[in-house]
């Protein structure tokens, strides 16, 4: 009888915030209370944070020197592995760090693109994060990173130039690897706007909002899609759509679709600008805000900036306050007033469905969309070749 393999320990994390003068402290806790959530979701255990305040970014190592060492002295007192700033960092001050604190160095964008890799289910997706963690680390490579070229698709040292360095060769692989990749997107997106082109038109709403704001458990609410709903960032990457039923016989589609999140990285917005096409070709857009948020509108900032970055400025949008019994009824009263065209519902407890579907028969009507005749939507679990 085999042995069974011993689990695999999580990683121990100290966190590190720097909060510059003109951010409030408070926000600045909330950001890193954040950084934690996101390390959890990436299997590691935090141990220790970290927040400084200084007036503006060390250019060698972000938080000093002195700071640094202090936070050596943390990871050794903790024996911990990693230290994730909630910060970008560039692979200059990766390195000083490293060589003061002696523990692996992640930032915000490399933990996110961690997390993105570790989720992504689809062909699709998974070259999409692919793409993005090579641009993210193509200008942080340094002579420390060697044999990227036989990783990154057989491009090998016989085929250097004359004279160029292993670390310029490793550039070269990498290029091409992103390239390479970016050429199966585009047969992949090809592949879904004709088969789109193909479908007759119908009313087609998209979920988009914050991370966890509960869009995938308001997917299951409004159609049993038996989406994965749970407490973790990012737990849907691949989107997902399904007929979605309205009052008077009209038939409709709902898509859910990744988290925004504070500091998205450019390149994987970049990267899943075709999957997050379904936004984009949608007859409504519905942002789902977690009104128990204390911050949630930063919230509802970061997925309007979001949406303007993917070019999504003229389809209309609706509001829907998630969560609505976690907050006091004065509060809940105080909002109906200040948001009175948005929808009000509690996802998991069935609460505000109806009134959130005749608020979507309205936009239906208002699209001009006559009901399509049934037709056949995808059955399987990715369904991205419905997506625009």
């Amino acid at each position: 009888m085999g042995m069974i393999p011993a689990r695999k320990e999580r990683e121990k994390a100290v966190l590190v915030g720097v909060a510059k003068s003109d951010v409030p402290l408070k926000r600045a806790r909330e950001h890193l209370a954040e950084l934690g959530r996101l390390a959890d979701t990436a299997g590691a255990i935090v141990v220790d944070q970290v927040l400084q305040r200084r007036p503006a970014f060390d250019p060698s190592t972000l938080v000093g020197e002195g700071k640094a060492r202090e936070i050596s002295d943390l990871v050794q007192k903790h024996k911990a592995d990693l230290v994730i700033f909630d910060e970008d960092l560039s692979g200059s001050q990766v390195k000083n760090l490293e060589a003061v604190i002696k523990a692996k160095i992640l930032d915000r964008s490399g933990i996110i693109l961690d997390i993105f890799a570790k989720h992504a289910r689809t062909a699709e997706s998974k070259i999409q994060v692919e793409v993005a963690q090579l641009e993210y680390m193509l200008p942080r490579l340094t002579r420390a990173w060697t044999h990227l070229s036989r990783q990154a698709g057989g491009l090998g040292i016989g085929m250097r130039g004359p004279g160029e360095t292993q670390l310029e060769t490793d550039r070269r692989a990498v290029r091409k690897r992103i390239s390479d990749l970016k050429k199966k997107l585009r047969k992949l997106e090809d592949v879904r706007t004709a088969q789109r082109d193909r479908r007759r038109p119908t009313f087609h709403a998209a979920l988009v909002g914050y991370t966890n704001a509960g869009k995938s458990t308001l997917m299951n609410a409004l159609t049993q899609a038996g989406v994965e709903a749970v407490d973790r960032l990012f737990a849907t990457l691949d989107p997902t759509t399904r007929q979605l039923w309205l009052p008077g016989g009209r038939k409709a589609v709902l898509s859910d679709t990744v988290g925004f999140i504070r500091k998205l990285p450019v390149d994987l917005v970049t990267s899943f600008k075709s999957t997050l096409g379904v936004v984009s070709q949608a007859s409504h857009i519905l942002n789902v805000v977690d009104i128990s948020s204390e911050d949630f509108e930063e919230q509802m900032e970061i997925t309007a900036r979001i949406l303007d970055d993917l070019g999504v400025h003229d389809i209309p949008r609706l509001t829907v306050f998630n969560k609505i019994d976690l907050i006091d009824p004065e509060r809940l009263a105080f909002l109906r007033e200040q948001y009175p065209d948005a929808g009000f519902v509690s996802a998991e407890g069935k609460i505000g469905l109806d009134e959130l579907r005749q608020k979507l028969v309205e936009a239906c009507d208002h699209a001009f969309l006559s009901p399509a005749p049934d037709e056949e939507l995808p059955k399987d679990e990715h369904e991205i070749l419905w997506m625009g």
